[in-house]
C-alpha cells in the first residue's frame, strides 16, 4: 500500500477514506456527521496523523465525509470493487490500468484524480498485479510458479515467502531459467547463419548443433513436419554411413588378417613358415607368437594353425613343394 509523507503510514487521504468505509452507513445517512468527524480525526490522530489540530487535514477529513454522505457510499468501497474486478490482463500494464480506473470512478469520485494521489492509486494497482501474479502461480504445478514470477521480476524474497520455497529451491530454478536464456541466445546465433536455407535444411542444422526440437518449433518458424522429414532424413543418412563404416572394417579386418590359406602362393607359404618357425623359435607363448606374426605381416589363418596345430605346418610345408 502506498505510504504518506509520515514515512511508513498510508498516505493520509486513503487512511480518511479507510475510516469512512469503516463506519456503520447510518453515520453517512443523518445529516449531522460532527460525530463522524471527532471520532475519525482522534483515529487518525492515534495511528500517528496530526488532524484534530490541523485545520487543513480538518477540511480534507470534512470534505471526504460530506462527499460520502451526497454520493451515499464511500470511495473506498467504490473503489475496492473496481480492483476487485481487476483480473491478471487487466493488470498488465499497472499505468494503463490505473487510466482506467480513474476515468471509471471519476465521475463519482473526481478527487481520485488529483495528482498527488495518482501514486497512491498505481501502488495500489502495482498490489494487485502482484496477488493475482501470486494467486496464479500457486495454482500451477511443479516450478511452473516460481518461473512465472522469476519471469515477472517479482522480488526474489517476496517469491520465498509467497510460495513457501526455499532460498535454495529459488536459485535452483532461477540458475535453470538462466541456461535456456542462454540456450535461446545460442540458437538464435545458430538461426542467422542458415536464415535463407530450406525449414528442412534449417532443422538438421539444428539437429547437427544439438538444439531441442521443441526450441526448433519455438524459434526457428518451422513446424512437427519439416522435423519429421528432416529427421527420417537424417535417419536413412546414418544407416548409410553406418553400412558403409560396417563395410571398411570388415575390409580393413580382412586386409589385417591377410588371404586364406587356399589364396596364398606356394612361395609365400613357404616363406610364411619359415618365418613362424624362427618366431616359434624365439616364444612358445601364444600371444608373442601372435604379435611378432602380425608385425611380420604372416596371414591370420597361418597363424592360427601355427598356435592350434603347429604340426600341420609340415603337411603345408609339403603341399607347397608339390
Amino acid at each position: 500500500m502506498a505510504t504518506s509523507e509520515a514515512e511508513g503510514k498510508k498516505a493520509l487521504w486513503l487512511s480518511i477514506e479507510e475510516k469512512i468505509f469503516q463506519l456503520d452507513p447510518s453515520a453517512l445517512a443523518g445529516g449531522d456527521s460532527e460525530a463522524a468527524v471527532k471520532q475519525i480525526a482522534g483515529e487518525l490522530d492515534d495511528a500517528g496523523f496530526n488532524v484534530s489540530r490541523h485545520g487543513g487535514n480538518m477540511v480534507k477529513l470534512r470534505f471526504a465525509l460530506d462527499k460520502a454522505r451526497q454520493a451515499g457510499s464511500s470511495l473506498l468501497k467504490d473503489f475496492n470493487a473496481a480492483i476487485s474486478a481487476f483480473t491478471l490482463e487487466d493488470v498488465d500494464d499497472p499505468y494503463a490500468a490505473t487510466n482506467r480506473l480513474l476515468d471509471q470512478l471519476g465521475g463519482t469520485w473526481p478527487e481520485l484524480q488529483a495528482s498527488e494521489r495518482r501514486p497512491d492509486v498505481v501502488a495500489i494497482v502495482e498490489q494487485t498485479k502482484l496477488d493475482l501474479l501470486i494467486a496464479k502461480a500457486k495454482g500451477l504445478s511443479g516450478d511452473e510458479g516460481i518461473r512465472l514470477l522469476i519471469e515477472e521480476d517479482v522480488d526474489f524474497a517476496v517469491i520465498v515467502s509467497a510460495l513457501e520455497i526455499t532460498d535454495e529451491k529459488l536459485n535452483e530454478v532461477h540458475e535453470q531459467i538462466k541456461k535456456e536464456r542462454a540456450e535461446r541466445v545460442r540458437v538464435a546465433g545458430l538461426l542467422e547463419k542458415v536464415a535463407d536455407k530450406s525449414n528442412e535444411e534449417k532443422v538438421r542444422f539444428l539437429f547437427e548443433k544439438e538444439v531441442a526440437e521443441a526450441l526448433m518449433l519455438e524459434m526457428a518458424g518451422v513446424d512437427q513436419g519439416d522435423i519429421d522429414a528432416a529427421k527420417k532424413a537424417m535417419e536413412e543418412e546414418i544407416k548409410e554411413k553406418q553400412r558403409l563404416a560396417e563395410e571398411e572394417a570388415a575390409r580393413k579386418k580382412a586386409e589385417a588378417e591377410g588371404p586364406s590359406l587356399d589364396a596364398i602362393p606356394s612361395d609365400q607359404m613357404l616363406y610364411y613358415i619359415e618365418s613362424i618357425r624362427e618366431i616359434m623359435e624365439f616364444s612358445d607363448q601364444e600371444k608373442e607368437i601372435r604379435v611378432m606374426c602380425e608385425q611380420s605381416a604372416i596371414p591370420k589363418a597361418l597363424v592360427d594353425i601355427a598356435v592350434s596345430e603347429p604340426d600341420k605346418l609340415d603337411e603345408l610345408e609339403k603341399n607347397a613343394e608339390g
